[in-house]
């Protein structure tokens, strides 16, 4: 029996050493060091990027008043022509002899409206004294008043032979650069043609058209009334361009007005821009995309891309950081992209700490050691 009780003993110590031993084995892991950004509030100016297109600022169309053949071209083709000045000459041959015809006719009418008024001076003492009778006198004044309208007559048809005339000078309706003729020399036009003969167009300044959608145009319009976005002054209707090939326009133009109707196919809005273009650089028809500065959002929160999750269902969400080092998955609310970063517009405030390395070994509840990230170089 004492032999027995030598044996369990040391058995049972050997066994209480092994447990003290696994326990002691199960150290507690240290917090998951993230990379964390604090979150301040600042005054971001609110950009939106839209395509577009340029419109030409004015054109016209050169179409003949008269009907003749062309005897000379004016003007070398892609050059740049002043209004009033003349493009093409008509043969004016048959005009001028128009012209001469009323010019004679005005002349008779005249001749004729002198002789019948002083045979009405003559009859005026002679029916006082009852030399003539008054249906004379009256003959002589309507005849007076007929040769009256006969001048007006042939004025009228005198004005407008000279215009018939004038338009045989084909001249430039407003200032711009003229692109190629269509017709040459010696071709046979007509009056009001539907085919133009040139097209002159306004290149300085220059449209810009772009689409707003509806919904946009809408949160603009809320935000100004809520008082999230002010009038950052003059540049709050500046807009910006930049070119199909990428490069950025060096001038700015200015919001010159946005449409009355949406467009039911499209659900956008028209906002034209008029942009300056002293080096007609742009040229109507070209594709751009258009920076639209809405305002100043004096209280922006502006969170890192590469901190925003998205879940499922496509929503976004971050990993914020309590008070007691906490790690939490919290939906938020984005609006647009301004350089790398998202606009939040809900879910999160001002002196929050959101996770920007380190998400991939974190879990909801764990305690993290949160380093703070490296102050970027602000943008200009």
């Amino acid at each position: 029996m004492m032999q027995y009780s030598r044996v369990v003993a040391p058995a049972a110590l050997i066994l209480a050493l092994a447990g003290c031993q696994k326990h002691a084995a199960a150290p507690k892991m240290p917090p998951q060091p993230v990379t964390v950004m604090t979150l301040k509030a600042a005054p971001v100016e609110i950009h939106t990027q839209l395509p577009g297109r340029t419109e030409a600022f004015e054109i016209a169309q050169v179409r003949p008043q008269v009907s003749g053949v062309i005897q000379k071209r004016l003007f070398v083709e892609g050059t740049d022509v002043q209004a009033g000045q003349q493009l093409y000459q008509i043969d004016p041959s048959i005009y001028q002899a128009a012209v001469d015809s009323a010019q004679g006719q005005l002349l008779h009418a005249q001749g004729s409206e002198v002789t019948a008024r002083a045979k009405l001076t003559r009859y005026g003492p002679l029916l006082k004294a009852h030399a003539v009778s008054q249906q004379e006198y009256d003959d002589a004044l309507a005849a007076e008043r007929a040769a009256q309208g006969d001048i007006l007559t042939a004025k009228g048809q005198l004005e407008r032979a000279t215009v018939d005339l004038g338009y045989t000078h084909m001249n430039a309706p407003i200032t711009g650069r003229i692109g190629r003729s269509i017709l040459t020399v010696g071709a046979l036009v007509t009056a009001n043609q539907t085919n133009n003969v040139a097209i002159v167009t306004r290149l300085d300044p220059i449209y810009v058209d772009v689409n707003l959608p509806a919904t946009e145009l809408l949160r603009f319009k809320r935000e100004l009334a809520q008082g999230r976005l002010t009038r950052a002054g003059d540049n709050a209707a500046s807009i910006s361009i930049t070119l199909e090939d990428g490069t950025t326009y060096e001038h700015s133009g200015s919001m010159e007005f946005s449409e009355v109707n949406v467009d039911e196919a499209t659900a956008t809005v028209v906002v034209r821009a008029v942009m300056p273009n002293p080096e007609r650089l742009l040229l109507p028809g070209m594709y751009v995309h258009a920076q639209l500065a809405e305002g100043l959002d004096p209280t922006a929160l502006l969170v890192p891309q590469q901190a925003v999750q998205r879940n499922s269902h496509g929503d976004p969400q971050v990993w914020v950081v309590d008070g007691d080092n906490k790690v939490n998955l919290r939906a938020i609310t984005v609006g647009q992209a301004i350089g790398t970063d998202w606009l939040v517009t809900g879910g999160l405030k001002s002196g929050e700490r959101v996770v920007l390395e380190g998400v991939q070994k974190i879990h909801s509840g764990d305690t993290v050691a949160p380093q703070d990230a490296a102050e970027p170089a602000k943008a200009g």
